[in-house]
């Protein structure tokens, strides 16, 4: 796995009055901007989604997701062979995983109701300068292995 890519572990607390769900460890002084993605139905993939410059950091709150990243090589003609980088991000494992500048990502739902927070570094304008797309089966990670 590529040491760009970082897990911010979060923590939960349950007492009485219900649950606190939180990621001390996140630093929010890069984020200028957030969205969240839901999608219709489960197992549904969004990908390939790229930036040379804007890094996202992504938080599941409900839900559970598979995002997976890419350090892309080439710009105009990615290699297909490229290492693909997969996390499993839950609403039970509380935490925050960065994706700097340089990579692809995407997601595949696992749950239903799953709802994903993006944190962006960069301004709506700026980003749609620096935006990349590819099919979302460039990269497939997105069949889940029986174990």
């Amino acid at each position: 796995m590529n040491s760009d890519l970082n897990f911010i572990a979060g923590g939960a607390a349950m007492d009485d009055r219900g649950k606190l769900q939180f990621c001390n460890d996140f630093d929010m002084a890069a984020v200028r901007r957030f969205y969240v993605v839901s999608n219709h139905e489960t197992r549904f993939v969004r990908a390939w989604h790229a930036h040379k410059q804007e890094a996202k950091y992504v938080y599941v709150a409900s839900g559970a997701a598979l995002v997976a990243a890419v350090e892309v090589d080439d710009w105009e003609a990615p290699d297909a062979a490229l290492e693909i980088n997969k996390f499993v991000l839950a609403e039970d494992r509380p935490g925050v995983l960065y994706v700097p500048g340089g990579y692809a990502h995407g997601f595949m739902t696992l749950r239903p109701d799953t709802r994903l927070l993006f944190f962006s570094t960069v301004a709506l304008g700026e980003s749609l300068d620096d935006d990349v797309r590819y099919p979302f089966d460039y990269w497939n990670p997105w069949t889940v292995i029986p174990r």
